[in-house]
């Protein structure tokens, strides 16, 4: 049987807190969309949890959880959340990450808070982890995808594309740095 929570509103609903019910009897949880920028609570008999990245169903050593491809992936949240969780003697949770799930990067936390600054009393209250300019890049088709992680030519390419695009005032000092880093070592071998 497949069962899903999915939230109607903007958040605290509860979703979590039911999600982290219906895992007792669930061999995967999967956290398919969202970011770091909100969270859920979860009391249990480890005690009192805010879960921000980790599906709420981690607390079960049968589960499996998936972070999905429409999730917002701060990488150091997420390893920060799960140290935090193994800390306080939970299990270490098996966790699959997809290779397609886009990744936060430091760029769009910082783009979130200039907004924030820029907006002065008009502001809309972001929490600055990143959550709309990672977006608009995600549906822009830009940005890092986990896959690429793995594939160094592909990131350095993609890496100095982004910060091109992103920071066009420093790309080509980085190139010329990087360029003259890969002369540097050619000629020491």
């Amino acid at each position: 049987m497949v069962r899903a929570v999915v939230g109607a509103n903007w958040g605290d609903e509860g979703k979590g807190k039911i999600t982290d019910m219906l895992a007792e009897k669930a061999d995967i949880i999967v956290r398919f969309q969202g970011g770091a920028n909100a969270g859920h609570t979860i009391i249990n008999d480890y005690g009192k949890f805010a879960l921000h990245t980790l599906p709420s169903g981690v607390f079960y050593g049968h589960t499996t959880s998936i972070i999905g491809n429409g999730v917002a992936l701060d990488i150091p949240v997420l390893c920060k959340e799960i140290q935090s969780i193994v800390d306080r003697g939970v299990p270490a949770p098996k966790i699959l990450v997809s290779d397609r799930a886009q990744i936060v990067m430091s760029y769009h936390k910082n783009f979130d808070a200039y907004e924030e600054e820029r907006l002065g009393g008009k502001s809309f209250g972001s929490t600055k982890s990143g959550i709309a300019p990672f977006y608009s890049d995600k549906y822009a088709k830009v940005g890092f995808q986990v896959s690429e992680l793995f594939d160094e030519e592909l990131l350095k390419e993609k890496v100095f594309s982004e910060i091109g695009e992103k920071h066009p005032e420093i790309a080509a000092t980085l190139l010329e740095l990087a360029e003259n880093t890969e002369k540097e070592m050619a000629r020491m071998q």
